[in-house]
């Protein structure tokens, strides 16, 4: 009787330790699942510094109707958002220029089929210290004077002081559609900026440096000019009339210098993500886009 008593016991405490693992189990299970959830309930959103406040604008209004879905916005610019979207940490890349040929060879070799979303328009603008005089310049005037062929702002109508040349840094896109469309005129060509010019972290310092220095010129996303900041009227040719940029500029297509806006996913989207990128080129997102100066999407 002692022995039996014994082997119940045994048996009762085994019984005891696998109900208590698989309690265990099953919340690590839970605990997989929920992260799982959470996991699929996540957009990563990352690229270009003329983007990041418009995606942050959108996230936070989606965030309003869909708190269940979290998008992370970050920037950087636009070739560190298409990196990511080829090494498969990204969800959405924002661009503010087209990815390049080599750069979607790569995305394809490592198994990504990039999908190019338009989601807003824009207008670089060219800006000055409002003390300069000069009140516009010719897409060829900008040319020499980003190489480096006008040096003096007396070439061009201004005063006898340098020009102090701004540009972003290459990694951004803004840099890179300045420099196809504007420095090289929307033709091959191995031209590039002056050696003198200042390369600049952001938009944000390129505004700063065009508020301080009366001698600088920057161009920037029309979304990011400020009130201290002077816009050059900016025309193609010299028969051309010079425009200001402005949202009816740019739809009426009289700017010169605008493009369009992008989100690159990893092929067509799905789930959570297709429902984000409906309501951002839906009428909900697209209201959004002139509260921050750029250009919606005509219907």
């Amino acid at each position: 009787m002692a022995l039996v008593q014994k082997y119940l016991a045994v048996a009762l405490i085994g019984a005891a330790l696998a109900l208590s693992a698989a309690g265990c189990s099953g919340q690590r299970g839970a605990e997989a699942g929920s992260a799982q959830a959470q996991a699929a309930r996540t957009i990563q959103n990352t690229g270009s510094d003329t983007l990041v406040n418009l995606a942050l604008a959108w996230a936070e209004q989606y965030a309003e109707i869909h708190p269940e879905v979290r998008v992370s916005v970050t920037g950087g610019g636009s070739g560190t958002g298409i990196a990511g979207l080829i090494n498969k940490t990204v969800d959405l890349a924002n661009a503010s220029r087209a990815m390049k040929g080599e750069e979607i060879e790569s995305a394809k070799k490592n198994g990504v089929d990039p999908v190019e979303h338009t989601v807003a328009r824009d207008a670089i603008a060219v800006v000055v210290h409002p003390d300069n005089p000069v009140q516009g310049l010719t897409i060829p005037q900008i040319a020499d004077i980003y190489t480096g062929k006008i040096t003096n702002w007396q070439e061009v109508g201004g005063n006898d002081l340098p020009i102090v040349l701004l540009s972003r840094e290459s990694n951004s896109g803004t840099y890179v559609y300045f420099l196809e469309n504007v420095v090289r005129q929307g033709v091959k060509s191995d031209l590039m900026f002056s050696p003198d010019t200042l390369l600049m972290p952001s938009s944000e310092g390129i505004s700063n440096e065009v508020r301080q220095n009366p001698n600088a010129i920057g161009y920037d996303g029309l979304g990011y000019v400020t009130s201290d900041q002077k816009m050059l009227a900016v025309s193609k040719n010299d028969e051309s009339p010079k425009v200001l940029p402005s949202v009816d500029t740019v739809n009426d297509d009289s700017y010169p210098i605008s493009r369009p806006l992008y989100m690159y996913t990893a092929g067509d989207p799905q789930g959570v993500l297709k429902v984000y990128l409906d309501w951002i080129l839906g009428p909900e997102g697209q209201a959004v886009v002139p509260t921050l100066g750029f250009v919606p999407l005509q219907k």
